[in-house]
């Protein structure tokens, strides 16, 4: 961790604010890097991913109970968040996605009802899949919805303690209307909890950038960044107990706080660097040799083949050995024929 930040490449936090006892998590500092975040995902939902993950924070767990839900929260503007929980330094902050799980999970649930929710209010943008998806067509997505939204019924308005933020700005009521994301997503869920209830897994991927906004409008250092910062703390424990407790103490929530995500162009010149490297490592220009799929096309071959062998031999050796004159409608007729004649 020292080493890490000596460096200057770690750029945030990746925190468990909850999770099963079937998904085992190492308290420790070691860094998980940015690009990895959505394999750590998929292993804790018990899928597969292309390359394997040496990362000592994530155990094996148990293989058989895998959890029903993960609530992935990014959080942008700020480096860590008072969060409870497991925390672990990030490694390269990079932009990342779960659409690799999200496509997972719907290739191999779409007959039956995964959550599949991928959100960032603040920039508009949603993606969903899947048949429960209905349930979450009520949910603010424009920044005309959002803010209509918290002066509605059931607001958070009315039991928030707003201190130093104001009402009448637009920066505040940004931030306030991802919280209020949070907490529609919850009721929602509350109001159909046979989505909870199923066997398929369910996804979701909020990311939140009201934070960040607070702290280029007023200031890291003002009173309304401190404020914003405590109420933002205290709605993701509230929302991850919430997510926690509907689907019955089986789900993982994650938040992730980055201050910034590393430009594209620095990981396109370090992506350059690393073929420059590979290129002197290997001079004659040889293909790789291991491909993720090598071992399963490869038992597929050998056993059929051996399979196949095996019944050419067996299938032969009947056949060398039969008597003809032994439990045959055909040779028995024959030797009839034979003897009538």
């Amino acid at each position: 961790s020292f080493l890490c930040l000596f460096l200057g490449v770690c750029g945030g936090e990746f925190s468990i604010l909850r999770s099963p006892q079937s998904v085992v998590f190492r308290d420790g500092s070691w860094p998980i890097p940015g690009e990895r975040i959505p394999d750590v995902a998929a292993l804790t939902m018990g899928f597969s991913v292309e390359e394997d993950l040496p990362w000592p924070g994530l155990g094996v767990g148990d293989l058989f109970h895998r959890p029903q839900a993960t609530v992935l929260v990014t959080v942008k503007g700020v480096d860590k968040l008072p969060v409870k929980g497991f925390s672990y330094p990030i490694e390269n902050a990079v932009p990342f996605s779960l659409d690799s799980v999200a496509n997972a999970i719907h290739t191999l649930f779409s007959e039956e009802t995964p959550v599949v929710l991928q959100l960032a209010p603040s920039e508009e943008r949603v993606y969903m899949v899947g048949k429960a998806n209905a349930v979450f067509e009520d949910l603010s997505v424009t920044l005309r919805q959002l803010r209509n939204r918290l002066f509605q019924d059931g607001s958070i308005l009315s039991s928030l303690p707003l201190n130093s933020l104001s009402r009448n700005n637009e920066v505040d009521l940004l931030f306030l209307s991802e919280l209020q994301v949070l907490h529609d997503i919850a009721s929602l869920l509350s109001r159909h909890k046979h989505l909870a209830k199923d066997h398929s897994p369910d996804l979701y991927s909020l990311e939140l950038s009201g934070l960040e906004e607070v702290g280029k409008r007023y200031g890291e250092d003002s009173q309304q960044f401190k404020d914003a910062s405590q109420i933002l703390v205290d709605s993701l424990q509230k929302f991850a107990d919430e997510m926690f407790n509907l689907y019955g103490g089986n789900a993982v929530v994650e938040v992730v706080a980055v201050k910034e995500f590393n430009s594209p162009l620095s990981r396109k010149t370090r992506s350059i660097l690393q073929a420059s490297q590979s290129k002197t490592e290997n001079p004659y220009n040889l293909a790789y040799p291991y491909n993720y799929d090598y071992s399963v096309i490869f038992n597929i071959v050998l056993w059929m083949m051996i399979g196949l062998a095996l019944a050419v031999i067996v299938i032969s050796y009947n056949l060398w050995n039969m008597d003809p004159g032994y439990d045959s409608i055909i040779y028995r007729m024959t030797n009839q024929k034979i003897r009538m004649d």
